[in-house]
């Protein structure tokens, strides 16, 4: 059974996206079988291109990505979600979603903050970087939560997993 994955972020344009785009690669070369998907609560309706450039230059292919609403993940063709995380960073004082669903089977909510590549100083070689470092940070999560056996974990033992990556 696939394990569906909805990674949030306010405007899904750069850190959610990332996100998706990684967990996606890595699932896909280690044959797991995982999806993820990306919304925001107040979503953009435009993809950073920094975070396009990002993932297209680590083998990405990003055909299809776009900025969408949370909402499309609450209703009843929605995937059944396993796991919700949040990729804001609330250290900088930025509003997280907080994802709600309905269902019997709530997911498990984790947050993995990461500061805002968009406001990288150092014009576009600065944020370029800044979406490259972004990336790494999030595709090493993204490695730790795949060497997750999660065909086994739930509920409290898959929470505390989650946050234990959260930690490293």
């Amino acid at each position: 059974m696939t394990t569906h994955v909805l990674i949030l972020c306010t405007h899904n344009s750069a850190r959610s996206v990332l996100s998706e785009g990684m967990l996606n690669h890595w699932a896909q070369k280690l044959g797991r079988d995982v999806r993820a998907h990306s919304a925001g609560s107040a979503p953009s309706g435009r993809l950073n291109p920094f975070a396009l450039e990002a993932l297209t230059n680590a083998g990405v292919d990003v055909a299809g990505y776009r900025s969408k609403s949370w909402d499309e993940f609450t209703g009843p063709e929605a995937p059944p979600l396993s796991i919700v995380i949040t990729v804001c960073d609330s250290a900088a004082a930025e509003t997280c979603p907080v994802f709600f669903s309905g269902g019997e089977q709530q997911p498990v909510k984790v947050h993995w903050g990461y500061p805002d590549p968009s406001n990288a100083e150092g014009g576009e070689e600065g944020k370029r970087r800044a979406f490259e470092l972004t990336r790494q940070a999030i595709a090493y999560r993204m490695l730790q939560l795949l060497a997750l056996p999660l065909e086994r974990l739930r509920g409290a033992e898959l929470a505390a997993a989650l946050q234990a990556i959260a930690r490293s």
